[in-house]
């Protein structure tokens, strides 16, 4: 097991936010988080992020305990958070540089600029981009952490439709060749379909594990998202029926 999360509770304002959730995540697999909003979806990833302290619970990668900010984690937001006066290179580099390995971060990014479209734009500033392409400079340097886990907090919310579904496809293809496991959180029903292995539905006040829909080998593309009417429905159903209760 990857990544084992065991009983997190967490009060927010003296409401309890999250009670008692436990989730198991298999190494290299891709799951999607998705549920009403202020469910706690975005406080589980800030809690795995080490942003965020639990009251009570435990956080495992590989057996074993984490506690805090860990180098196991890899965390991207929605907002890109390029910095504006810096270069893509530099942007997508700033871990490496941040622990005194620039040569080997620079040689690490520039071998990947092509497979994440960004080939020509090493010495170009975020503001010369499209908001696709700055996502792809965002996930390139969160892939180009050494962590074990990716986090992604809602990546293409801020995208138009067009925009993200084109992110999604890039996304889908790119999958393999980055072996990473991985943590999505979304509100987007066929985003989640799209991408997952596995989605697991949050609901409850407060929150925890209600449902979760596994997808496990299936051949994705945009025509058999098309054909996914029925699981959508069930979907926006228990959905609808943790909003009304």
């Amino acid at each position: 097991m990857k990544l084992q999360i065991k009983n997190i509770c967490v009060t927010f304002e003296q409401k309890r936010i999250l009670e008692n959730l436990c989730m198991d995540v298999q190494d290299g697999e891709f799951v999607a988080l998705i549920g009403p909003s202020g469910c706690g979806k975005s406080t589980l990833l800030n809690i795995l992020a080490g942003v965020l302290t639990p009251e009570s619970g435990e956080v495992f990668v590989d057996g074993t305990p984490v506690h805090g900010v860990s180098s196991r984690f890899a965390y991207m937001p929605q907002n890109d958070l390029l910095l504006p006066w810096k270069t893509i290179l530099d942007n997508v580099t700033l871990y490496g540089r941040l622990h005194g390995q620039k040569k080997q971060a620079q040689e690490a990014a520039l071998k990947e600029f092509p497979v994440f479209g960004l080939q020509g734009y090493e010495h170009a500033y975020p503001d010369e981009l499209s908001g696709g392409m700055r996502q792809r400079a965002a996930f390139l340097r969160t892939a180009l952490c050494s962590a074990d886990i990716m986090l992604l907090d809602e990546p293409f919310g801020a995208l138009d439709v067009i925009t993200r579904n084109e992110m999604q496809d890039w996304l889908l293809r790119l999958r393999a060749e980055l072996g990473r496991t991985t943590l999505l959180v979304t509100h987007d029903i066929d985003e989640a379909l799209y991408l997952a292995d596995r989605i697991v539905v949050l609901g409850g006040r407060p929150a925890s594990v209600t449902r979760e829909i596994d997808l496990t080998g299936v051949q994705k593309s945009r025509d058999w998202l098309y054909e996914q009417s029925d699981l959508r429905k069930e979907i926006h159903r228990i959905l609808r029926n943790e909003i009304d209760h």
